[in-house]
């Protein structure tokens, strides 16, 4: 091989060298992070970049997309001393490239230990009970500590999410039966409250049939007393017109003899009629004798026509029976 073909080769490998080493192509959501002479220099923003070969040189290399981490299950001791294995993922993102490259070692390994070391002491405030039932709260402190103690990192923490909480054995069993227990107190609870409700029902019912049986009985008697007061007064204005019509028929010439042969009628059918209902009859002395008893009848209706005339004679109206 000649001298120029050497040379020739030499500087194509020096060319080589100073591509490779000087044009670097920075993907989209990342940064690089450039050191020259061993000292911070700039980051590279995503595009064509060219650097001095041997003089710069890519220090670190970082994804700015979110990613997830699985925490590693651990023991934690609640308030009330109940050892759990709990275990999560933790999503993060790397904010600032240059406080993540030279804030920590190692940013996603020292984020993992705080997140368990903070899962621990969060769990310590919590009852059993508190933390299935706060797990939202609990994600959510885990979080606020984790991002006020990675803030010189360059890391923030955006979520965080329990997986599993797995109590001992003998914890399990003891929350099996009590969730029997519960289940059993409250099927007891609306089974009486049942019964209270029908018991009620039917109470209300017999009082609304007493109350409607009250008022139905009282509108009744109430009908009856007015229908009765009615027809009293309807017969008591029937007997005053027959009165006062009987008055005005006996003031009518003939009238008298139309009395006499009435009286004398009633008389013949009030004996037919008690010889009839009784096998006793009370006569008086002179049964026999038909026409005294007209004519004492007669007598007794003269006199009675002859003191309303007299007063209506004083007073100085006219009398209904007719005559002086």
């Amino acid at each position: 091989m000649s001298f120029t073909a050497f040379l020739f080769l030499v500087l194509g490998f020096i060319a080589f060298l100073i591509i490779t080493k000087g044009v670097k192509i920075v993907p989209q959501q990342s940064a690089w992070i450039i050191e020259k002479l061993g000292r911070f220099d700039r980051k590279l923003e995503p595009g064509l970049n060219i650097l001095i070969p041997f003089i710069e040189r890519v220090a670190y290399r970082h994804s700015l997309k979110e990613f997830a981490y699985d925490v590693q299950e651990q023991p934690a001791i609640t308030r009330d001393n109940v050892t759990l294995m709990m275990d999560g993922i933790l999503y993060i993102r790397i904010i600032d490239p240059i406080q993540a490259s030279y804030g920590v070692a190692d940013p996603v390994y020292a984020v993992s230990q705080l997140a368990q070391t903070t899962m621990r002491s969060e769990i310590g405030k919590l009852t059993l009970d508190e933390c299935f039932e706060e797990r939202e709260r609990l994600n959510a402190n885990i979080v606020t500590a984790i991002n006020q103690a990675a803030q010189s990192w360059g890391i923030q923490c955006m979520r965080y999410e329990i997986k599993n909480i797995t109590p001992p054995e003998t914890v399990l069993k003891a929350m099996e039966l009590q969730m029997a227990a519960e289940r059993r107190k409250r099927s007891e609870i609306l089974e009486s409250e049942g019964q209270r409700q029908s018991k009620i029902n039917v109470a209300e019912g017999n009082k609304q049939e007493v109350v409607l049986q009250s008022e139905a009985a009282l509108t009744d008697q109430v009908n009856r007393a007015k229908g009765e007061a009615e027809a009293i007064i309807a017969v008591a204005q029937a007997t005053a017109q027959g009165i006062e019509h009987i008055a005005a028929a006996i003031s009518k010439t003939g009238g008298h003899d139309a009395v006499a042969l009435r009286v004398a009628e009633s008389y013949v059918a009030a004996f037919e009629k008690l010889a009839k209902t009784s096998t006793t009859v009370l006569l008086p002395a002179n049964a026999g004798d038909a026409g005294s008893m007209v004519a004492q009848a007669l007598t007794v209706f003269d006199q009675l026509r002859a003191s309303k005339a007299a007063s209506a004679g004083a007073s100085g109206k006219p009398s209904p029976w007719g005559g002086a």
